[in-house]
């Protein structure tokens, strides 16, 4: 383990083990707003549960083929209303980013693929069951009479068929096998898979039947959230690009494979980005136009500049070193709750590894914080090769926060975000920053390492409120 400290530790606040910080108020507010649209969620499930009981769902269990069909339609409207959640927290809607960030909110979304899948096959298999019985027919018989004789249903089975293959590519095992652009194309296959389903909701079956309160809400759940996506993934980023007219500046070359973006534009300040936050770039040249990528801004945004640190790891982002000045960029963001309106405490420790290390730069040159009030922890396999090292040991002498430089390869097998000989040695980040518990801490870099930081933080008594992360993994 190498280490390399620009500054001496602040020292250990006299009197008593240290305790969490208080909630922030500016904290309690997004709690509130979080608990309302956690809340939200759940009564949309309700509703369309009693929506089947109010049309009279509870009466129609008298007979097993009865029962089967009646389960059947009630796990397909729960499942088609996690659906619309999930995409709802793909919308990128500033309520849900200012509630959760970016980073929860699509781990949220990912973790209602699966039952929203499983309810879906559920859905049909009951349908067919229950028909086969009521019919006394066999199943693959039902199957043929679904597809050839009531409407909109081969519609409906392309949409599960498109469904599964965009859980299945999500799956962490199977989605590294997959390059980026290839994945993305995939999960767009989402929004295909949500609009062929809808003609056979509205015209099999009798719930959803014309004239009736339940098929105006249900249309209406459906306009919200195409509007939502509409407006916020499309109109308002394309008004936004063309308002503010960003283009590349220059590009300066940070290490093999990673450089950084330097992009100007007209009343940037307007966007009301902050450090630590990210946008989704895209970059209007030939090999680079049909992809868009997440990067984090490497600097305090100021004035009519911004910058972000990359490094080229799929096809696309391989050509982003030979971009040219005045290449036109459009953007959608900020996004992400990466910044000091997460804050519960005046101290900070801020830790990164890899190309991590762009959002924390950026928080490290406007965070608050006294001299000696903020610990910086720089992750890296050899002595030399992080990135913006120079950058991040200047900024640190210069605010008065202390830099540990920690290289040394992980040890196999073992989920420590520290080199092998410290995670031998029982080095924790408790003892690495003693304070630790009276801080904010900010992690960022790949998701098993994270995963690993956030971990031993935990381990040693910070409370969920005082730990705020960046996962960069798609």
């Amino acid at each position: 383990m190498s280490l390399d400290t620009t500054l001496d530790k602040p020292r250990r606040r006299p009197g008593g083990a240290p305790s969490a910080p208080a909630p922030h108020p500016a904290y309690q507010r997004r709690m509130r707003l979080a608990d309302t649209l956690q809340v939200l969620s759940i009564v949309s499930v309700a509703l369309v549960i009693a929506i089947f009981l109010a049309d009279g769902g509870a009466a129609r269990f008298g007979t097993p083929a009865d029962a089967l069909t009646s389960l059947g339609i009630l796990s397909g409207l729960v499942g088609s209303d996690l659906l619309l959640v999930m995409l709802l927290l793909a919308a990128r809607l500033p309520l849900i980013d200012r509630a959760f960030g970016h980073d929860r909110a699509m781990a949220v979304h990912q973790s209602l693929g699966k039952p929203a899948l499983y309810l879906l096959l559920a859905h049909g298999a009951l349908l067919v069951g229950g028909y086969a019985l009521a019919e006394n027919s066999t199943l693959p018989a039902e199957v043929w009479t679904m597809l050839t004789q009531l409407p909109d249903m081969p519609l409906a089975f392309v949409g599960l068929g498109l469904l599964i293959a965009v859980v299945v590519s999500s799956i962490v095992v199977v989605r590294r096998r997959f390059r980026y652009e290839a994945w993305h194309a995939v999960h767009l296959l989402a929004y295909i898979a949500v609009l062929v389903s809808i003609p056979h909701q509205l015209s099999v079956g009798g719930l959803l039947r014309d004239g009736t309160f339940q098929r105006y809400y249900w249309l209406a759940l459906y306009a919200a959230v195409a509007g939502s996506i509409l407006l916020f993934r499309f109109v308002i980023p394309v008004v936004r690009s063309i308002r503010h007219g960003l283009v590349v500046a220059g590009v300066d070359r940070v290490a093999p494979g990673v450089v950084s973006i330097r992009l100007k534009g007209r009343r940037l300040n307007k966007l009301n980005a902050s450090a630590g936050q990210f946008f989704i770039w895209r970059f209007w040249t030939p090999g680079l136009w049909w992809q868009a990528h997440p990067f984090s801004l490497s600097a305090a945004p100021g004035g009519n500049s911004l910058r972000i640190t990359v490094r080229g790891l799929g096809d696309a982002t391989a050509e982003l070193p030979s971009l040219t000045r005045g290449t036109r960029v459009s953007f959608e963001g900020p996004y992400g709750l990466f910044t000091e309106r997460a804050r519960t405490s005046p101290r900070l420790v801020l830790v990164a590894a890899g190309i991590g290390v762009a959002p924390i730069r950026s928080l490290l040159e406007s965070a608050s914080f006294e001299p000696g009030g903020a610990t910086v922890i720089l992750r890296s396999p050899t002595v030399g090769e992080g990135y913006l090292a120079d950058e991040m040991a200047e900024l640190c002498a210069r605010r008065g926060a202390t830099l540990r430089v920690i290289a040394g390869h992980r040890p196999a097998g073992v989920d420590s975000w520290l080199p092998a000989d410290a995670a031998a040695a029982g080095v924790t980040l408790a003892t690495l920053v003693p304070e630790l518990r009276e801080a904010d801490l900010y992690v960022c870099g790949p998701r098993r390492w994270t995963d690993a930081v956030v971990q031993d933080a935990r381990s040693a008594g910070m409370r969920t409120r005082q730990v705020h992360y960046e996962r960069f993994d798609w």
